[in-house]
């Protein structure tokens, strides 16, 4: 055959090649239906595509592999399945053919992740024969690419938040090892004749050209994104869980690197916290131990603490509303830290201070020492010095150091608050406890540092007063004799009476803040020797006399019964009613003293609530019972109880509901508190000031309540301690009672 013929003869069938190709195609993509395409390549790659990437599937973690023969039909409902069989046996010589050309890309996978790798490049490669391939193709693989991206960083990273954090190294080295990797397989198609292929171990040696390493770090940059958005959305739980999750943290410095990522952090953050945190269920105590989580967890993220300014600003406005906060915060720099031991566990009451300030107190000199360096604008001797960051607020200030005191001291503008809060928690301690000296000096040293020598002064002269009462009391007792009684002090030769110990702590008035006393009757033996400490006093101390302060006190009392002896550390009004129960003589012989609510309110004048707390007391300590409702006598002996075998149980139970109420009764007196609060000064000093406001309103008429603000203070002086809100508070109070009314905003005397 002529040689030009032949050509040409070559050409046409190869243009009739071409042209049943591109026929076929059209016939193939036309009749296919796209949803059931689209809905066999996501159900069959996806669990393979898994596989390959090594994404720890939670349903299908522990399924076997499936074959390569298996009927894909299935995946396609009942009236379709026939075409697709159809397509499938036409296209069977393709996928025999391909998996040669697949396994210089596989050589070295496992078996199971091997066989998963071959079926994805035999699909597509098979898919792209027909027609079904190609851009279609391609973009349900990237629209599964880019669905594993996100699969693969909330089921490898979530809640993995060790330090230091390999999570952005290990990130990169699977972009690069295995989903670069497929991407390339999947795009790329090498000559089945080039056996420079079969050799090819890495993906920069078979690199597609239209994928460079740009594109890669591109694809490594999208996952470290998307782990920067798992963490911002766990990144209350790492607050909390803080120092353990600084893994997740320094994560989280890699993503905030942009304003517009940093902008996101603390959009979704502080949202996070007002869901989470910001609302009336949640204890003071722990929403600052949340935000001194957030100062050294946001301290290391940002060191120039303006992430930490935009997100802290919420929960400051919150906690400055609560009316417990400064005394939280008190009672946490007042914790007792000496020598703290991790294993013990944790009481009640422990649970509800946050302790963790008062170690910070501890650093108040190194702080103090730093502290100059961020006084100033500007350091001229910083070569240092790095401008603000471009998101920085207007009244953003930088700090060089991690306050944690500072900065909840500085919620609340002027420090007097704190300073009468310290005044009042450490008065009471003083009061309640038996102190250690030097400890106590050291915590007011350091906390003199932070708000002033003179604000704490009172505290000082409080602190030396508890000290000097022990050596005063100690000359009293031993001038007087106070261990023996009246009649043996004068001649001690005499076989001594036993007598109550007496000791007292001696305070100055003018120093301490206002104590909160109930009076009420106390033994006459304890008034006798009360007469002879002041006596005792006066000597020691001329021109000065005693207050006696009952309701403050403590007693230990000793209670002895038929079967059993009782001693306990108790109030003073729970020992004054123990005690008028107590037979008056020996002439009553055995017979039960019976006491009711009524007779013991009369005979000790005292307060209804104090008489029915010791009463409930008492009832736990199972050394009192109600006879009769509001009555109540002695339980000289618990053998009925104890001794039945048929009320053993019942004796038990008894037991048991008497202690929870012992406790309960404790509690209430522990919370009864030695100092008054600031309500009731409040309350009182305003009782004071109505004097004030009715001369104001029948001398000058109807008045805002600005105005009368106004006046009082002028009235009054600088003496006056509240605010407008206080003032309508209580004037509210008198219009209720029908003292005032309000008319067009002004108040006025009722009549």
């Amino acid at each position: 055959m002529d040689p030009d013929r032949w050509d040409r003869l070559k050409v046409h069938i190869a243009a009739l090649e071409r042209r049943f190709k591109r026929d076929l195609h059209a016939i193939v993509a036309f009749s296919t239906p796209q949803e059931a395409l689209s809905h066999l390549l996501q159900d069959v790659l996806s669990k393979d595509i898994h596989i390959v990437l090594e994404i720890p599937a939670q349903e299908a973690a522990n399924d076997e592999l499936q074959s390569d023969d298996e009927d894909m039909a299935d995946y396609l409902p009942p009236e379709q399945r026939a075409f697709f069989r159809d397509v499938e046996a036409r296209v069977g010589l393709l996928l025999t053919g391909y998996k040669t050309r697949s396994d210089c890309f596989i050589q070295s996978d496992k078996p199971k992740v091997a066989a998963s790798r071959r079926k994805i490049l035999h699909i597509f490669r098979a898919l792209e024969d027909i027609g079904l391939g190609g851009e279609k193709g391609q973009r349900v693989f990237a629209d599964m690419m880019h669905r594993v991206m996100s699969e693969y960083v909330y089921m490898r990273f979530s809640n993995q938040w060790h330090s230091p954090s390999r999570v952005p190294r290990d990130i990169r080295d699977w972009v690069e090892e295995n989903f670069a990797r497929l991407t390339v397989e999947v795009l790329h198609h090498p000559d089945p004749q080039d056996t420079s292929n079969k050799q090819a171990s890495s993906t920069a040696e078979m690199c597609d050209p239209s994928i460079s390493h740009r594109d890669v770090t591109k694809w490594q940059d999208m996952v470290i994104g998307r782990l920067g958005r798992l963490r911002v959305s766990q990144l209350f739980d790492v607050v909390v869980d803080y120092d353990h999750s600084k893994g997740a943290v320094e994560d989280l410095k890699t993503y905030v690197a942009t304003p517009s990522t940093r902008a996101r952090l603390v959009s979704s953050f502080t949202s996070t916290i007002s869901q989470r945190l910001l609302h009336p269920g949640a204890p003071t105590v722990q929403i600052l131990e949340f935000y001194v989580s957030l100062i050294r967890a946001f301290s290391f993220l940002d060191p120039k603490g303006v992430l930490l300014d935009r997100v802290a600003r919420p929960i400051r406005r919150y906690i400055k509303d609560r009316d417990d906060t400064v005394k939280v915060i008190v009672l946490g720099l007042q914790a007792e830290v000496e020598n703290p031991d991790p294993d013990a566990p944790r009481t009640s009451d422990d649970m509800w201070v946050l302790d963790y300030l008062a170690t910070e107190l501890l650093r108040t000199p190194q702080l103090v020492n730093n502290r100059g360096d961020d006084e100033g604008e500007l350091d001229w001797d910083d070569m240092g010095w790095t401008p603000d960051p471009v998101d920085a607020g207007p009244d953003y200030r930088k700090s060089k150091v991690s306050d944690v005191v500072g900065s909840l001291i500085s919620i609340f503008e002027p420090k007097d608050v704190f300073v009468k809060e310290i005044q009042k928690v450490m008065g009471e301690r003083l009061i309640k406890k038996e102190i250690d000296s030097v400890s106590e000096t050291r915590l007011l040293e350091l906390l003199k540092l932070r708000f002033g020598e003179s604000a704490l002064q009172p505290c000082e002269v409080m602190l030396r007063d508890v000290k000097e009462s022990k050596s005063i009391d100690r000359n009293i007792c031993s001038d007087q004799k106070m261990h023996l009684s009246k009649e043996d002090s004068t001649d001690p030769a005499r076989s001594s009476n036993p007598v109550p110990e007496l000791h007292a702590k001696i305070l100055s008035r003018l120093f301490w803040p206002e104590l909160q006393d109930q009076s009420f009757n106390v033994p006459t033996e304890i008034v006798e020797l009360q007469a002879r400490y002041e006596q005792g006093f006066e000597k020691l101390k001329q021109s000065r006399k005693l207050t006696w302060l009952n309701s403050l006190g403590r007693v230990t009392v000793e209670l002895e019964f038929d079967d059993r002896v009782i001693t306990e550390d108790v109030q003073t009004w729970q020992a004054c009613v123990i005690y008028a129960f107590q037979t008056p003589d020996s002439s009553q012989g055995d017979r039960d003293v019976i006491r009711t609510v009524l007779d013991l309110m009369t005979e000790l004048e005292m307060d209804e609530s104090l008489v029915r707390n010791a009463l409930t007391f008492w009832v736990g300590k199972r050394v009192l019972h109600q006879v009769a409702p509001d009555t109540y006598a002695v339980l000289e002996t618990l053998s009925s109880s104890t001794l039945d075998p048929d009320g053993a149980m019942a004796g038990e139970e008894e037991a048991a509901t008497a202690r929870a109420a012992a406790d309960a009764a404790t509690t209430a007196s522990a919370m009864s508190g030695a100092l008054k609060s600031a309500d009731d000064i409040a309350t009182s000093k305003m009782h004071v000031y109505w004097q004030f406001i009715v001369g104001m309103l029948t001398n000058g008429g109807p008045m805002p309540l600005a105005q009368m603000v106004m006046m009082l203070r002028m009235t009054v002086g600088g003496t006056t301690e509240f605010g407008e809100e206080d003032l309508r508070d209580f004037l509210g109070g008198m219009v209720r009672e029908g003292k005032l009314e309000v008319v067009g905003g002004r108040y006025k005397i009722v009549g």
